[in-house]
């Protein structure tokens, strides 16, 4: 996890607060502005590939949704490519490099 949470420290802009066991990552939080991700390891010998969800991002600035999907998305595939639709500006969907789905929105004023 400590490989993850550094790549979207950086991707997302944010500033990780971990606990720490034995050179593993107990729990991670990310603070990205006033929004919190938050993840942790499993125990040695339960870890199960992720699926069945994605992780999403909310976002009011277009740029800034262009520029986290195509953060995300480095050594990782494109599901969606970002595009307008009827309910947003830029929509898209990937799966990072770490195998983690994600969704992008940035929503349309009302």
């Amino acid at each position: 996890m400590r490989n993850s949470f550094k790549f979207y420290e950086k991707c997302l802009g944010g500033k990780i607060q971990t606990a720490e066991w034995r050179k593993k990552i107990l729990h991670a939080t990310l603070i990205v502005g006033n929004q919190v991700l938050m993840g942790a390891d499993v125990p040695p010998g339960r870890y199960q590939k992720p699926r069945g969800f994605s992780v999403t991002i909310g976002l009011n600035d277009t740029a800034e949704a262009e520029r986290i999907f195509h953060a995300l998305v480095e050594n990782g595939t494109v599901t969606m490519p970002l595009q307008d639709t009827f309910w947003a500006t830029r929509f898209g969907m990937l799966v990072d490099q770490f195998g983690i789905p994600w969704m992008i929105n940035c929503g349309k004023a009302t």
